[in-house]
């Protein structure tokens, strides 16, 4: 199957399909999350990633980022409308993945607990151009 940038699903997926891309919408859905926050709730996400899917994220105009000048800085992430448009997505995923793949959990981030870690989102085979 070819990529094609005018197919809506295609266009969707070419940003919400990288690793982790999901689980950062996800926990920032509820509210604004520190970068810190954030690493703790995707264990196993190195900070490098981390900071790369934000910027992309950023670049997409799906998550804003909120300096405060304060010391040491305080920096914020949150959703913009465009990225609490995916929400409903991540819904249904929630939905999907306890009818049909018996995944009871709910989804709340992994922050106090050592043993659990989120599961990874795995991108789809590449389109071919």
């Amino acid at each position: 199957m070819a990529y094609d940038e005018n197919c809506p699903v295609c266009a969707t997926a070419e940003i919400v399909c990288g690793k982790w891309t999901l689980l950062i919408i996800r926990d920032l859905a509820d509210d604004r999350q520190r970068f810190c926050e954030l690493e703790r709730s995707l264990k196993g996400i190195s900070p490098r990633t981390l900071s790369l899917r934000l910027r992309a994220l950023e670049e997409e105009g799906m998550v804003k980022r909120e300096t405060f000048p304060e010391v040491p800085p305080r920096v914020e992430y949150a959703l913009t409308e465009k990225g609490r448009a995916l929400v409903p997505l991540i819904e249904d995923m929630r939905s999907y993945g306890r009818r049909w793949l018996g995944a009871e959990g709910d989804c709340t981030p992994a922050a106090e607990d050592d043993a659990a870690v989120a599961p990874a989102v795995v991108a789809p085979p590449a389109f071919a151009a």
